[in-house]
C-alpha cells in the first residue's frame, strides 16, 4: 500500500507542479520581467550608460529561465507529493475524514496553511530588485523557522482535536486557537523585514506576491483534488472486489 501511495503521490505532485508552473507562467513571469528591467535600468543610470534588453545582463537568459521554470515546479511536485504520500498513509484511519477524498483534500489544505500561507504572511515573496544580497541567508532562515512554526501549529492543533471528546464545534474551536497560538506568537517575536527599495511601484510588488502566493494555492488545491479523486476510486474498486 504504501508503495501504490508513493507512485500516486509522485505522478499527481508532477502534474500539479507542471499545473503551477503553468500558471506561474502566465500571472508570474511578466511580473518578473518587468522587476528586472526595472533592476537593469536603476543599474545602468547608476553606471552611467544604457540599460541592457531586458535579461540579457544576467548569467542565464529569460527564455532559458522560463522554460526551466516547469522543471523547478515538477521537480517541486515530485517531491512533495512523495513527502504528502508518506505523511497521508499515516493519517489514514487516524486522523482526519474517514474517505479517502476528504481526507486527501484536508491534508493538501492543512499543508498548504502550515508551509505556504504561514511563512507568507510574515515573509511575503519578493520579486528581482527588492531585497539586499547582504541578508539573503538571514531572510532565508527566517523563513524556514516560519514553516516550522505552521508545521508545529498544525501538529498542535490536530492533537489538541483529538483530544477534544465533545461536539464537533468544539473540537474546532480549540484546534484554531491551538494553531493561532503559536503562530501569533512568532510573528509577534519574529523581527520584520522590509526591503522594498524607495520608488519601486507597489502595484508591481502587489500583482508579483499575488501571482507566487497563487501559484502555490494552484499546486496544493491541483494535488489535493487530484490526490483524492485517484484515492476514492482507487478505495471504491478495492470494495467492488472484496464484495465480489
Amino acid at each position: 500500500m504504501i508503495r501504490t501511495l508513493m507512485v500516486r503521490g509522485l505522478l499527481l505532485g508532477l502534474l500539479a507542479g507542471l499545473v503551477a508552473g503553468g500558471f506561474a507562467f502566465v500571472f508570474g513571469e511578466p511580473r518578473i520581467d518587468s522587476a528586472i528591467a526595472l533592476e537593469e535600468a536603476a543599474t545602468a543610470e547608476a553606471a552611467g550608460s544604457e540599460p541592457e534588453p531586458a535579461g540579457h545582463s544576467h548569467e542565464i537568459s529569460r527564455p532559458v529561465q522560463k522554460a526551466g521554470l516547469f522543471l523547478a515546479t515538477g521537480l517541486y511536485g515530485l517531491a512533495i507529493g512523495g513527502v504528502f504520500a508518506l505523511v497521508y498513509a499515516g493519517l489514514r484511519g487516524r486522523v482526519g475524514p474517514r474517505n479517502e477524498g476528504g481526507l486527501a483534500l484536508s491534508a493538501a489544505g492543512m499543508a498548504f496553511v502550515a508551509i505556504i500561507l504561514v511563512p507568507f504572511l510574515k515573509y511575503p515573496a519578493n520579486p528581482p530588485a527588492v531585497g539586499d544580497p547582504a541578508t539573503i541567508n538571514d531572510r532565508t532562515f527566517l523563513y524556514v523557522v516560519m514553516v516550522l512554526v505552521g508545521l508545529a501549529a498544525t501538529a498542535i492543533a490536530v492533537a489538541v482535536a483529538r483530544r477534544i471528546t465533545a461536539g464537533s464545534w468544539q473540537r474546532w474551536i480549540g484546534a484554531v486557537a491551538a494553531f493561532l497560538v503559536p503562530v501569533i506568537a512568532a510573528w509577534v517575536v519574529l523581527p520584520t523585514v522590509d526591503e522594498v527599495p524607495e520608488g519601486f511601484p507597489a502595484s508591481l510588488l502587489w500583482e508579483f506576491r499575488v501571482a507566487s502566493l497563487g501559484t502555490h494555492l494552484v499546486f496544493w488545491a491541483a494535488f489535493g483534488v487530484l490526490f483524492g479523486w485517484v484515492s476514492d476510486r482507487a478505495a471504491r474498486r478495492a470494495e467492488a472486489l472484496a464484495a465480489a
